[in-house]
């Protein structure tokens, strides 16, 4: 219980998935990508396409290295931030969760995520959240 209240005080981003486009999952589990793309759920229809969506949610303060990274109940540390990830993920609940990890952010709208889960289109469902802590 005492987790749980600690993960909750020190949260600064929780957000429900509501949905997903119907190319959200095009590049989860290749290797060479492994990423999804998240969304508000006001996202426009061309981009909502490639996405997952969520509810609209405050980030609190900004994703730093070495964040935990809540997915489905899956958790990840943050590896590397991209100038823009924290700007795009307040003004507009987007970012890309890249999950191959590594030192330096792939874009600058990007988000590298370490952990031992292997992330699957059957694990980001509407009603599952996405915590950063």
């Amino acid at each position: 219980m005492l987790a749980i209240v600690e993960r909750r005080h020190n949260m600064k981003y929780c957000s429900k998935i509501t949905g997903n486009g119907p190319d959200a999952f095009a590049f989860l589990g290749d290797p060479d990508t492994n990423f999804i793309i998240i969304f508000n759920n006001d996202a426009p229809p061309a981009l909502a396409e490639l996405c997952v969506l969520h509810e609209p949610a405050e980030l609190m303060d900004d994703v730093q290295v070495g964040d935990t990274m809540v997915i489905a109940d899956m958790p990840f540390t943050v590896s590397a931030v991209g100038s823009e990830a924290n700007a795009t993920l307040r003004g507009l609940g987007h970012c890309t969760l890249d999950f191959k990890g590594g030192s330096e952010a792939e874009r600058p709208g990007c988000i590298m995520l370490e952990g031992d889960e292997v992330v699957t289109a059957n694990d980001i469902v509407a009603g599952a959240t996405i915590e950063i802590y």
